[in-house]
């Protein structure tokens, strides 16, 4: 077999499957279809002349040629990554510039965080990041990549599902300790309640319930700006509804003990010509790592809900109860 032969996104695919056991699940994980999948596993089969799953009912399971490819597929992607580290330190191979565009949430709170780990190992690739309501025009190079939270119809552009958002209330201590506790997402009109421009234009992928909430309160803050919200509900301006991993960026923000409102479903987005630049496929990789990483448990498709996490957290990490 020529290695020619071998799509390397397609290792990447079945190193998935094999994690998960499950086709259906690692369809979930990269946002793509069950068939998309099992189309993928039937080309890898074909182009090494071998099974390396025994389907069945249950999910999927490794042969022993497929525990075989998957002890290369392991030490390619190791070797890949550490390829990446050495060419980045010596600053000749991995340079360029990338631009992210991403919302107001997600590119401040997770993404911009984050970025001086990333920089520690690739100094000379340049990160820009252009932050709007409305997702960039990558064929106009508005943006090279793209967080958007509707998946393109464009056959050109390329997208994997990264996660979801859980959205939740949000109170300071002190305006709780003012004012009370909400029992249920109806007394929220007893409140000061603050809210994002863009959920009012996403109203049809929130809850029936949060429609009729729209009804009833009469919003004290309506802003375009996410920092705008946080920094108002942190002071004690009112209750504020954020993306649930605000808990773990901000500690001087108190979930409430409430349902989710809403889960919102975000892609990573991009087009080939990206992806065929070094650097840029090094961005994308890092993009998904950092939210498909062991921290990143907010963006699930299950709910987690703070109180839960936080709790959590505290008990491994006693030293948090203090700093919080």
């Amino acid at each position: 077999m020529s290695t020619d032969r071998l799509d390397w996104d397609t290792l990447r695919v079945f190193r998935v499957v094999a994690e998960l056991s499950s086709m259906s699940a690692a369809a979930a994980r990269l946002g793509e279809s069950p068939p998309t999948i099992s189309r993928k596993i039937d080309e890898l089969e074909r182009s090494i002349g071998t099974q390396v799953f025994l389907r069945s009912t249950r999910g999927v399971e490794l042969t022993d040629a497929g525990k075989l490819v998957l002890r290369h597929a392991l030490a390619m992607a190791e070797a890949a990554d550490t390829l990446h580290r050495e060419t980045a330190r010596g600053g000749e191979l991995v340079q360029g510039a990338i631009t992210i565009g991403t919302g107001d949430g997600l590119g401040p709170y997770w993404i911009a965080p984050k970025l001086t780990e990333f920089h520690r190992e690739y100094p000379r690739v340049q990160i820009k990041v252009r932050v709007s309501d409305e997702p960039p025009d990558l064929h106009a190079g508005e943006a090279d990549i793209a967080i958007v939270f509707q998946e393109p119809r464009d056959r050109e552009i390329i997208a994997h599902r990264l996660g979801v958002q859980h959205y939740v209330g949000f109170a300071s201590k002190d305006y709780l300790r003012d004012h009370g506790r909400p029992e249920s997402i109806f007394d929220y009109h007893k409140h000061r309640c603050i809210l994002h421009t863009s959920y009012v234009n996403q109203v049809d992928r929130w809850a029936p319930k949060m429609s009729e909430l729209r009804k009833m309160v009469d919003f004290a803050l309506i802003t375009n700006s996410g920092t705008v919200i946080a920094e108002s509900c942190a002071r004690g301006g009112g209750i504020a509804v954020l993306p649930s991993y605000m808990a773990q960026i901000d500690p001087r923000l108190e979930p409430l003990d409430l349902p989710e409102l809403a889960p919102v479903r975000f892609w990573i987005t991009y087009t080939e010509r990206v992806r065929r630049l070094t650097h840029g496929k090094l961005v994308i990789d890092w993009l998904m790592k950092i939210f498909d990483s062991h921290d990143a448990v907010w963006f699930s498709d299950d709910f987690i809900h703070p109180r839960d996490y936080l709790a959590k957290v505290r008990q491994l990490f006693p030293e948090k109860r203090r700093e919080n």
